[in-house]
């Protein structure tokens, strides 16, 4: 009787995980749905990519691409493309460089209030981004830094830093404190531990923050939107000008997004480990 119940027992672990298994698996398929259609549907025609329902079996083409790259005679995504890529990785590291000694000095070496610094840092993000939208506007203005990409370096850095230093905090607090007193000990300054000793035990979690800040300053549109022009003006912006108000612009939109989102796409897969890594740091005691 004992044998049986304890057989019962080991063959419903395996159907347990086996359900999560496929519970899992099909929240996947679900979430990757919209992407397989819109990669779809930025092969099709705008003829076939307009119908409705979808027309699965259309011929397959590549003016949507064209059109995003300008062959057709249409702007070139270049330059938007490279503005991009300036001012989300100028923000992300210039994030990294600011929230590494934040983040240390709230977890290794914490201040009086280390909580209440965190939640002030974390309640800036509280503070809806058009409401900031017109002082913003009237001091780029003001100060000739309209269509300006260095402008949105500073604003990205400064929207990502205190989400970065939250997590940060975080990573950092796993760090052994006997490994940066024996380098203290050895006459090592401040720049030196948090370079040589705090960063390299730190690195996933510092690259999940990075990917994460990476990824919003890439995916930004409302001060891309008002604060640029043609100089500055980023992918996501770029974007924008492929929706008119004449219709038939599905399939080039569809391109566009499949191109624009291929950075973030290949950057999450390159730091995949160090972000599974870093986001699971200290989840467990």
């Amino acid at each position: 009787m004992s044998n049986t119940i304890a057989a019962k027992r080991e063959g419903a672990v395996p159907r347990k995980g086996l359900g999560l298994g496929l519970v899992a698996w099909l929240l996947g398929i679900v979430f990757f749905l919209p992407i397989a259609w819109m990669a779809l549907t930025s092969f099709h025609s705008e003829t076939d990519a307009a119908t409705n329902p979808p027309s699965f079996g259309a011929a397959l083409t590549l003016d949507g691409y064209r059109e995003f790259f300008g062959t057709g005679g249409g702007a070139s995504p270049w330059p938007a493309l490279i503005n991009s890529t300036v001012a989300s990785l100028a923000s992300t590291l210039f994030v990294l460089l600011l929230a590494l000694p934040a983040a240390y000095a709230l977890s290794i070496r914490p201040v009086k209030k280390w909580t209440d610094v965190l939640f002030f840092f974390l309640s800036t993000k509280m503070l809806p981004v058009v409401a900031g939208l017109l002082p913003i506007y009237l001091f780029a203005k003001n100060t000739d830094m309209l269509d300006n990409i260095w402008l949105l370096v500073i604003l990205y850095t400064s929207m990502n830093l205190p989400i970065a230093v939250w997590m940060m905090q975080s990573f950092l607090a796993e760090v052994p404190v006997a490994v940066i007193e024996a380098a203290r000990v050895d006459g090592a300054r401040l720049p030196t531990i948090l370079a040589r000793v705090v960063a390299p035990i730190a690195l996933p979690g510092i690259a999940a923050t990075a990917l994460i800040c990476f990824i919003f300053s890439w995916n930004e549109l409302l001060f891309a939107r008002v604060l640029t022009g043609v100089v500055a003006e980023t992918a996501p912006v770029f974007l924008t000008g492929f929706i008119t108000s004449q219709g038939l612009f599905l399939a080039k939109v569809c391109a566009a997004s499949l191109v624009i989102s291929l950075p973030v796409l290949a950057a999450g897969f390159a730091a995949q480990d160090k972000l599974v890594q870093g986001l699971s740091l200290g989840a467990v005691k």
